[in-house]
């Protein structure tokens, strides 16, 4: 998991945050990504376009969005970004909505990021985790808890 919180840069978690759509929950997501200096602003619409395009293949488990775009030169460096939401949202995802918590992901290339995504999937399996996850209310705790 130490890959997951060294992905995280500082400004990169959002907790408990209040959202009224999946648009703005990637808006947090990208401002995660952009305040730990990951990421340009244009990243951000690149997600949501992506998702605009492609549609909710992006709900990857019950309850976890992965949100990201492709690589790109909004892309500063590999990272993550994480928001928990305080009520759940519908993303269109039959088998998965609504979404509480939603993962930013940032790429420098197709390839540098495989050991981080094996990592961050190892973490979001264990339904436990993702629980003490969802129920953090500082930063502090999320930090603690992944190292």
């Amino acid at each position: 998991m130490s890959s997951v919180l060294s992905a995280l840069g500082e400004g990169s978690i959002k907790l408990q945050q209040a959202c009224l759509s999946w648009r703005e929950s990637f808006e947090l997501a990208g401002a995660g990504l952009v305040d730990s200096n990951r990421t340009t602003s244009e990243y951000t619409q690149e997600m949501i376009q992506a998702f605009e395009e492609l549609g909710p293949y992006m709900v990857i488990a019950p309850g976890i969005a992965l949100a990201h775009g492709r690589p790109s030169a909004s892309v500063l460096e590999t990272g993550l970004s994480l928001v928990t939401l305080s009520t759940p949202i519908e993303f269109g995802s039959q088998s998965n909505d609504p979404v509480s918590l939603v993962i930013g992901l940032a790429a420098t290339d197709h390839d540098s990021h495989i050991d981080l995504m094996a990592a961050l999937s190892q973490l979001l399996m264990d339904e436990e985790k993702v629980t003490i996850l969802l129920n953090a209310t500082k930063e502090a705790e999320v930090r603690a808890y992944l190292s």
